[in-house]
Order: C-alpha cells, then structure tokens, then sequence
C-alpha cells in the first residue's frame, strides 16, 4: 500500500541525520509521495507533512512532491476534498520546503506547462511562489525578476481577449491570470518603496529594475493588444484594471515620469548579437508606445502628469510614439496610435503649430505613414479617421508649416487619391490669403508658383495613365479654374498669369494629347470586346484579370465594356472642365487685350 511504503521511508529518515540524506531516499520518498497523492490517499500524506517529526525530511525532499501535486490538483473538480487536501499540502511545502529547491521546483512546474492551462498552472503557484520569494535572502531581485519573466513569458503567447463578449467569457482566463500576477508583484513593490525611503541600496536599485522590466513587458503583453476602451455591461474592465495597477507601480517606484519624458529604457542588456539588440529596442518602443497612449488617451495616472508643458511639446514627445504605433497592421494597434495622435492634435489651437517642427524627422515620418493606413489598411473607420487625423495636422500648422507639408507630401504620396486631396487643401489655403486682409506670402506670388509646378503637372506626360491619375488631374483643373477665376490678371496675386505659358506647355498641351490615346485606345477596346462578343453569340463569355499578383472574380463580356463605358465617362469629364479652363484663359486675356486696345 502507498501510504505504507511511505511511512516506512519516512521512519528511516527520521533516524538520519539531514546530511546524511541520499540519493536513493530522495527517490523514493518522490515515488512513494506521488502513488499516495495518484491513489487518493492525499489526505494521509498531508498528516505525514504536518507531523512535526518530519520537519526536515520535508524541508529537504519536499518540493519533489510539486510536479504530481500540480497534476492531482487539476484532476480533481473543486468541491472534491481530496483537492482541497491537494492544497493544503502545497501551501505547507511552501512553508517547510527549503526556499531555494521549492524555488526551483514552482519555476520548474510553470515552464513546463502549455496550452489551456498555463493561466491555472500560474494562479495555482503565485501564493506559494510569492511565499518562497519572501523568504529568500540572497539573489532575491534576480529571484523575483526570473519569476515575473518566467510567467510573462508563458502568457505572452495566449491570444488576448479583444471584444465585449471575449472579454466577459475569459475562456482560458489571461484576464483573472495578469491581475493576479500584479498582486503577486505587490510586496517586492512595496519592499522597493520602502528601502528607496531609506537609502538607494544596489540591491534594492536591482530589484526595482526587475519590477520595471515586468512593467515594460507587460505594456507591451497584454496593454498593447488589449481593448482598453470602456464597455458597457462591464463593471470592472480586467486590462484596465490591470493598467491602473501598473501605471502605480511605475509611479511607486519613480520611473512613470522619466519613463513617458526621458525615455529611459532601464539597464537594457548589452547584445552583442545585434538581432537581439533589434528585438530589446523595439520591445521597449512598443511598451513606451503603449505607456503614452495610455496616459494621454486613457488618461491613466494623468494625476500625477505636471501640467506645465505646452501642447506642441507634448505632440513633439509622443510623436515617436505614434510613429511606432502607425506602423503596425494589427487593429488594436493601429487604432491606439491614431487615437493618440488625434490627442494630441486636440489639445492645439488651429496654425499654432511652427514649421520648424517639419525639421524633426518624426513630422515627416508619421503623415507619409498615416497616407499608407488611409490607403492600405483593410478596415474602412481606420482608413477614415486616419484621413480626419491627416486634416487636423494640417489644421495645426502654421502657412509655412502648410506649405511644406503639402510639398512634401506630394512627393512622397504617390497615391492619386491623396494628391488630389492636398491639392484642394492647396486651394483652401489659396483662398484664404485671396479673400484675408493679411498677405500670406506663402500661398501667393513665386513660393505659389514653385508649388503649382508640381500640381499642374502630368507625372508622365502625355503617356500619363489618366485613369488612374484622374483624383490629382481633376483636383488639378479646379484649382486652375479657380485661380483664372478669382486672380485678375492685372492684380495677378497668385502669379498664375506669368506662369501661364509654362503650364499650358506642361499640363495643358500634354492632358489634351493624353485624353486624345486614351479615349482612342478605350474605344478601340470598346469596339473589339463587342465584336468579340457578337462571334461568340453569347453574352456570357468571361475572362479572368490579374490585379497585384491576386487573381480576381471572372468578369462577363457585359461587365467589361461596363469599365470600359466607366473610364470614357472619366475621360469626358476631365475633358469637359479642360475646355472650361481654357475657355475662361482666352476670356479673361480677350478682355485685357480689349482694355489695352
């Protein structure tokens, strides 16, 4: 019987001095304790480890019993009181067992556990693990940092519950498991205030260092995946509870200041693979990300944020920030950095930002990445505010700021779409030094004239493909037609007039003889398809087209020449505001020649 075979290897040892102790006892005592705990006799076992007599014995061979213990305890239901005995021997091995080897032994248990049960595994072992950690005296940071690292390690790859109802059904119980795991890390925070009081003791320098790194690896994993909006329905939101407690810990500690404004990165180990140096730096720009819109969105430990600082320098700190987040496709990622950006940019009065801050790599960076999300990103309310949160950049700045945003981002767009857009920004702009008592010198006279060259222009020239530039083309046209409007030539503000000649030869001349292939080519297409289609005696005919590699859906011989109909109603239409635009030219220069004459 097992509970025999125990009790016989455990009148052995009671004769046995401790260091007297063998391999062979360490064996079977493990054996023997484990067909007690697999044969149900738990609770004989739990009065074995109680009887005092047996003190050191279970100090020495105890912590071999956690790996069967661990595996029991999952395999009883909860109101089983062999379970219950299953706990009561784990919480007197956390009290008998030697710290360093019981240490070694929950470590050990939490590694090795996967999939569906790596939450209950880490909530089962925190107390005693937290338990054995108190009582260590030496290595104790390097203790508590290899602990937190372990289990973060083992969480990161869940999948983090992101919608309401996810959220709610916590089905492998990540959001019950990382508070947890904060409260874990509350006494060794509490021990780093406490000694930061009294002095700034190594020791205790390192154990705050673990704890900062637990906080950065978990602004990244879960915060930065996680759904931290309020929801309805949701008393106690887990992840932003489990934000409210790591902004305190920072803030316990010392660091959420210098951490949001000086970017300290704590003591980041020195690679000398520089892969791993890449990963450590992005690892620590995903979790500062994170740290900023959680204080300047969500408004998480905002309490303690001075409020001395000027919104433009609170754009310029967050901007590398935002930078990060942009650049990510994941939603939950993407939506924190425009929702941090768009922040920011409230917070500003309309032209108060200065164009010299056009000079930080950063302002330049995150409107070409926010073009990429308006233009690339899968999911329409993302691409739409990305192009809200575009305008009120450009709202923020001041003319010059404007003028050199525009240029820049009609060089680097390369997106009709987006170039049309900045052009009737451009126009805006235009009319507003037109019809203000203040000369705005930036969007009149030559600094105008050096940004029309780059509007009224074909990318191509006449070899052009119209269709897909016609967004810019039409944008283009208005804003001509606009300028010949509203600019007479005799005040000529804008200094359309004298530049007139060369956009005739370099954007008018060239759209006509483009329009003139184009339409020609489309109705030779048009002409062929139906010709086609009369020989096949069938209207049903389908090809298949080739878009980016990606083969899209069959397209009937009916479907075709509707495209085809589609881009010559285009062609029309940039033809129909051409010969408008050139009729008001030859308008407005008959009527000077008139007066002249």
């Amino acid at each position: 019987m097992a509970v025999d075979e125990l009790q016989a290897i455990v009148q052995r040892c009671q004769v046995l001095e401790e260091t007297d102790f063998k391999g062979e006892d360490f064996d079977l005592f493990q054996v023997a304790g484990q067909k007690c705990l697999e044969d149900g006799y738990a609770a004989q076992l739990l009065e074995v480890i109680q009887n005092e007599k047996n003190k050191v014995i279970i100090k020495n061979m105890g912590w071999n019993l956690i790996s069967p213990l661990v595996r029991c305890i999952f395999l009883y239901k909860q109101e089983d009181d062999k379970r219950e005995h299953c706990l009561k021997i784990l919480d007197q091995l956390a009290q008998l067992c030697n710290p360093k080897e019981l240490f070694l032994g929950l470590l050990e248990q939490i590694e090795q556990t996967s999939g569906e049960q790596v939450c209950q595994t880490v909530m089962l072992l925190l107390q005693p693990l937290q338990t054995v950690l108190l009582k260590l005296q030496n290595k104790k940071a390097y203790s508590v940092g290899l602990s937190l690292a372990m289990i973060m390690n083992q969480l990161t790859p869940l999948p983090v519950p992101y919608t309401k109802q996810q959220i709610q059904e916590d089905k492998l119980g990540l959001c019950q498991c990382c508070n947890a795991v904060v409260d874990f890390a509350k006494p060794f925070v509490n021990e780093v205030v406490k000694n930061m009081e009294k002095s700034s003791e190594y020791n205790d320098m390192e154990l705050k260092e673990e704890l900062l790194k637990f906080c950065m690896k978990s602004l990244k994993y879960p915060l930065l995946t996680a759904q931290l909006e309020q929801l309805e329905g949701i008393e106690e939101h887990p992840f932003r509870h489990f934000a409210t407690e790591i902004i305190d810990i920072l803030w316990n500690i010392g660091e959420l200041i210098p951490l949001v404004f000086l970017h300290r990165k704590g003591k980041s180990p020195h690679w000398e693979n520089q892969e791993f140096a890449d990963i450590e730096r992005k690892n620590s720009a995903d979790s500062l990300a994170c740290l900023s819109y959680l204080m300047f969105v969500q408004h998480f430990g905002i309490d303690c944020f001075p409020m001395v600082f000027s919104p433009s320098y609170l754009l310029q700190c967050n901007m590398m920030h935002i930078e990060v987040l942009l650049k990510r496709t994941e939603e939950s990622m993407l939506s924190k950095g425009l929702d941090l950006f768009e922040s920011c940019l409230l917070r500003m009065e309309d032209n108060s930002l200065l164009h010299q801050y056009l000079e930080f790599r950063d302002f330049i960076n995150v409107p070409q990445d926010l073009v990429k999300v308006m233009t690339l990103c899968p999911i329409e309310h993302l691409r739409k505010k990305s192009l809200d949160i575009l305008q009120l950049f450009i709202d923020k700045f001041d003319a010059e700021g404007k003028y050199t945003l525009f240029r820049c981002l009609l060089k680097t767009s390369n997106h009709a779409g987006v170039e049309g857009y900045i052009i009737k920004n451009i126009k805006d702009q235009i009319h507003l030094s037109l019809t203000k008592a203040c000369d705005n010198i930036w969007f009149t006279g030559h600094h105008l004239i050096s940004l029309l060259d780059l509007v009224l222009s074909l990318p191509e020239g006449a070899e052009t493909d119209l269709l897909q530039n016609s967004d810019r083309i039409m944008a283009s046209l208005n804003l001509l037609r606009y300028l010949i409007i509203k600019d007479c030539e005799s005040d000529n503000q804008t200094g359309v007039w004298t530049t007139l000649a060369k956009i005739e030869q370099n954007f008018l001349k060239p759209l006509h003889v483009g329009l003139n292939m184009s339409k020609a080519h489309y109705e030779a297409e048009i002409k062929n398809k139906k010709e086609n289609r009369r020989e096949a005696h069938s209207s049903n005919t389908v090809c298949s087209v080739t878009v980016s590699g990606e083969k899209m859906p069959a397209m009937t011989t009916e479907m075709q020449l509707q495209v085809l109909h589609s881009a010559l109603f285009t062609f029309d239409l940039i033809e129909s505001v051409l010969a408008r635009v050139e009729e008001l030219i030859e308008v407005k220069i008959k009527a000077v020649m008139d007066e002249n004459s």
